[in-house]
């Protein structure tokens, strides 16, 4: 594609090249708007992840259910999340990453709100899956649109930053519900869940734009384009009369998302994303529902067991860290190296039984290192797709690998059932670690170089 000029002589010349443009100049106000709009997509996400099971103890006694019925309406929204990610990605590639966001924060927002005045076990089940269909369209879609308003340079550093919102968030839905449930009850967590998507929805009409890189793999009007990057370079580009776009990834003209992602080339590596994502979710939910029963059974007491297994998810800020690596070295290796380490690091943790003090340690670097493999996926996925199918990429991956979740969780309860010893399962659980390593190695061993 043609090479564009220097970004400072982009109101001289009838020609520019938009990604020339992010790459040389400085991250603007207008694109730190766009990483703030995405961020608060991400950390909506974690509340509500977290929400909900603050809330189980209080629907069992208000409801008067067991335990094993509440199971519907705590998996119900992994299901959501699946469904809304694969539906998303090619509705994305192919009516823009906006109006997918927007629709999706408002079946996000509305079918929170009403979940809130459910009357039933069931009715909230449902509405807990609708909630699941909307952050699982968001959350792609997010990623994707903050991917391509980033500089080659700095794209994995800043997806990843925006990225750790989900933790902060899953923070923020635990200190909120801890005081909002005992004060106003659990239906109050809901109702803010609602209503905060609702309002940022507000906003993302207003101050979201469109991909400028989508806007012209679908030949949008050179104004909205034009008015797109003023905002970005601060300057009048009224003379520019044509804006150019350059993908080093090699697709056939016309191709939709889906067909991009399994086309020859993209496939296997596809294929080998989704394994990877999939073996990660399979650890995260697999200790993070687990490792409380677990460390009990180990040897330590309940309140004990809780507070080091809480350790687990606060490693996600390293993402960040993870990104600047990936920015600078081969990004499928770094992040192969992080799920080989998690591998140990969780094998480790089936050894430290009888060592609390060695146990709070281990847990707290496996988390770190885990949730910091975990949290860079998306964008890796994002940089290997070509334009009008990275939408549909990031989607499939995050949709496919939410099966893992649900995976995890009836592994660790198989695995008890037979009667594995503590180290054996968590050296099973281990295992996913290693095959999400293969996969990516695979992934850049065997996928075409553009």
């Amino acid at each position: 594609m043609t090479q564009a000029p220097q970004a400072d002589t982009a109101d001289r010349t009838d020609a520019v090249n938009v990604q020339t443009v992010l790459n040389e100049h400085p991250f603007s106000r207008f694109q730190w708007v766009i990483f703030a709009l995405c961020f608060t997509i991400v950390l909506l996400d974690g509340f509500d992840t977290a929400a909900i099971g603050y809330i189980a103890p209080s629907l069992i006694s208000e409801w008067g259910i067991s335990k094993p019925a509440l199971a519907p309406v705590l998996s119900a929204a992994l299901f959501g999340l699946a469904a809304g990610a694969v539906a998303s990605g090619p509705l994305a590639d192919r009516f823009g990453r906006k109006a997918v966001l927007l629709a999706s924060v408002l079946v996000m927002g509305l079918a929170c709100l009403v979940s809130g005045w459910s009357h039933s076990i069931e009715e909230l089940t449902i509405w807990r899956f609708v909630t699941g269909v909307g952050l699982g369209a968001a959350m792609p879609n997010a990623v994707t649109l903050m991917s391509e308003y980033c500089p080659d340079a700095r794209r994995s550093m800043l997806t990843n930053a925006m990225f750790c919102g989900f933790p902060l968030g899953s923070a923020l839905g635990g200190f909120l519900a801890a005081w909002m449930i005992p004060n106003f009850g659990w239906r109050s967590v809901l109702i803010l869940g609602g209503i905060a998507p609702l309002v940022l929805l507000v906003l993302l009409v207003l101050l979201l734009p469109e991909s400028v890189r989508y806007m012209l793999g679908k030949g949008y009007d050179v104004q909205r384009i034009r008015a797109v990057m003023q905002s970005i370079t601060g300057k009048s580009l009224q003379s520019v009369q044509r804006f150019v776009m350059t993908e080093h990834k090699q697709v056939e003209q016309g191709q939709s998302g889906l067909a991009v992602v399994l086309s020859k080339r993209y496939a296997l590596g596809s294929v080998m994303l989704w394994i990877a994502y999939f073996m990660g979710l399979v650890i995260f939910y697999a200790l993070m529902n687990w490792m409380p029963v677990l460390f009990k059974e180990g040897g330590l007491d309940p309140k004990t067991a809780t507070l080091v297994a809480a350790l687990f998810p606060l490693g996600g800020v390293g993402a960040i860290f993870c990104g600047w690596l990936m920015d600078r070295f081969n990004a499928t290796a770094v992040i192969a190296g992080g799920y080989a380490l998690t591998a140990v690091s969780i094998w480790w943790i089936g050894q430290s039984a009888g060592n609390l003090g060695g146990l709070v340690a281990v847990v707290f670097i496996a988390g770190t290192i885990m949730n910091t493999a975990q949290s860079s996926m998306p964008a890796l996925a994002a940089g290997f797709y070509p334009t009008s199918g990275r939408a549909t990429g990031v989607a499939w991956m995050l949709g496919i690998g939410r099966f893992g979740g649900i995976a995890g969780s009836f592994l660790v309860a198989e695995l008890a059932a037979r009667d594995l010893s503590f180290s054996e399962i968590f050296t099973v659980v281990a295992m996913a670690g290693v095959v999400a390593m293969v996969a990516l190695l695979v992934k850049h061993w065997g996928s075409p170089k553009d």
